[in-house]
């Protein structure tokens, strides 16, 4: 097997979780490419064709959605930790460091949003990641406590939104359908028009999508404000991981068991109870809104440090597997964005124009197939080139010098 030829530098633990995260983040991701966007939180909006697909909808739900981007901006707020503390080792201005990367990080995501997939995280990541480097030396409780606060805060922000549904449902004036109307657009099934042309523009050809993309690019930047709260706890929590040992190896197994037993445990217990409600309820609009939007950010909060204890436990044994989702890990950019390339192409107009017409379970074919994509070109990309093309690309950027790219 060809290794990923890490740099010496580099914790190939964290690269483990994070080509896991990679992988993991197109199990939701496919759903945005591939169906109408309700169809993401609402399973009979679109792509139920049978019991397969209602099975599919809750495993997604209870195992990866949420978690999967909660795992990433963790490990993000990780990484961006050791970039400081390793400019600051060199005798470099660590502020101008990270600055100048999360500034190239945001215009890559504007590239990436704009031209391909509204749906992107990269700029949000880049002004999110701003605002963490003020907690970069605050003591791990700090960060733990700042972590569960603004946690919190988005929590509220969600129940909020929910708590507005029942009290339109009670009322009974026009306003009130009308906010009705636009929640069964958003959580329930949508009119047979506001799909019809959702389909139509993805079907269409480029010139379109490129329309709706800019249209779009004012949501994506809301979106930071909407969920930066989380996204920031996250990776308060990922920088308190790293501080206090647990993403490099200091932590004891046991300890490294309980956190993944305790957390998967038990928010796998509370996503199996709101999915069975959900069930008795028909998976109406306002179980939608309750069980699959507001209800499960703490569930999802204690889940993902044990999906990341689960991982390093699996990683601290090593082996072919572990190799390779390092390497997956460490070219995590290029991957992501290789991923949005390909999904675009088979789903879009402007490629195959696949969109709207898989059903939700047979979706995971491709996403399976661009795991193991990633998994075979990865390790060999890496034992010949130093970065992957777009990790070269922002290093470069960042740096203002065109890098060495290939192995001597």
């Amino acid at each position: 097997m060809i290794a990923p030829h890490p740099a010496a530098d580099r914790i190939v633990t964290l690269d483990v979780v994070r080509g896991v995260a990679v992988m993991g983040i197109l199990f939701v991701n496919i759903l945005s490419f591939a169906l109408p966007d309700v169809a993401r939180l609402s399973p009979y909006a679109w792509g139920i064709t049978g019991p397969a697909d209602l099975w599919a909808y809750f495993a997604t739900m209870i195992a990866f959605d949420g978690k999967m981007r909660g795992l990433f901006s963790f490990l993000f707020g990780a990484s961006l930790l050791l970039v400081v503390d390793r400019a600051e080792a060199a005798g470099a201005d660590p502020a101008a460091v990270h600055y100048r990367r999360m500034g190239w990080l945001f215009v890559l995501g504007l590239a990436h949003a704009a031209l391909l997939w509204s749906g992107d995280i990269l700029m949000h990541y880049a002004l999110v990641g701003s605002v963490a480097y003020a907690f970069r030396h605050s003591s791990v409780r700090r960060m733990i406590a700042c972590g569960v606060a603004l946690a919190a805060i988005e929590w509220l922000l969600l129940a909020a939104i929910a708590l507005s549904f029942v009290a339109m449902q009670s009322a009974d004036t026009p306003s009130a359908a009308q906010g009705l109307r636009d929640f069964e657009n958003g959580f329930g099934i949508p009119t047979p028009a506001v799909l019809a042309q959702e389909i139509a523009l993805f079907r269409g050809g480029y010139a379109g999508i490129l329309h709706h993309n800019g249209v779009e690019l004012a949501t994506t930047l809301y979106n930071t404000v909407f969920i930066g709260f989380e996204t920031l706890a996250y990776m308060l929590f990922g920088m308190a991981a790293l501080r206090s040992g647990m993403l490099t190896g200091t932590w004891p197994p046991a300890r490294l068991w309980r956190w993944a037993i305790g957390g998967i445990g038990i928010g796998v217990a509370g996503y199996t109870l709101l999915a069975a409600w959900m069930l008795s309820r028909g998976i109406d609009a306002r179980s939608v809104i309750l069980g699959a939007f507001a209800m499960p950010p703490p569930l999802r909060a204690v889940m993902i440090p044990g999906y990341a204890a689960l991982i390093l436990l699996i990683a601290r044994r090593g082996g072919g597997i572990a190799a390779r989702c390092a390497a997956v890990g460490q070219m995590a950019l290029s991957n992501y964005l290789a991923t949005t390339i390909v999904m675009c192409f088979v789903f879009y107009g402007w490629g195959l124009g696949q969109f709207g017409t898989w059903s939700r379970a047979t979706l995971y074919l491709p996403v399976l197939a661009m795991g193991a994509v990633m998994l075979f070109w990865s390790s060999p990309w890496l034992a010949r080139y130093r970065y992957g093309p777009f990790e070269w690309l922002w290093r470069s950027l960042a740096r203002w010098q065109v890098q060495p790219l290939r192995r001597r």
